[in-house]
């Protein structure tokens, strides 16, 4: 009878922490491309390219940081 319990426990456990990842994942799933700011960051030039968001169909600037070679997207 101990061993049931154990086993039991054990897969409670396991799916409570799959549950905890997927939660922590879901919140932080893919934010590099959903920046709050509005204002360019300094380092950041501007370029010709302009994208349109597919989600949201908005027109996005693309400002290119040439240090880090890092992207920026400011909705126009």
């Amino acid at each position: 009878m101990n061993i049931i319990n154990i086993l039991i426990g054990w897969q409670v456990l396991s799916v409570l922490l799959l549950v905890i990842l997927g939660i922590i994942s879901w919140m932080y799933f893919d934010k590099r491309y959903k920046k709050s700011e509005t204002k360019v960051p300094s380092g950041y030039i501007w370029t010709d390219e302009i994208s349109i968001d597919p989600t949201s169909g908005k027109r996005e600037r693309v400002y290119y940081n040439p240090d880090t070679g890092e992207r920026f997207y400011k909705e126009e």
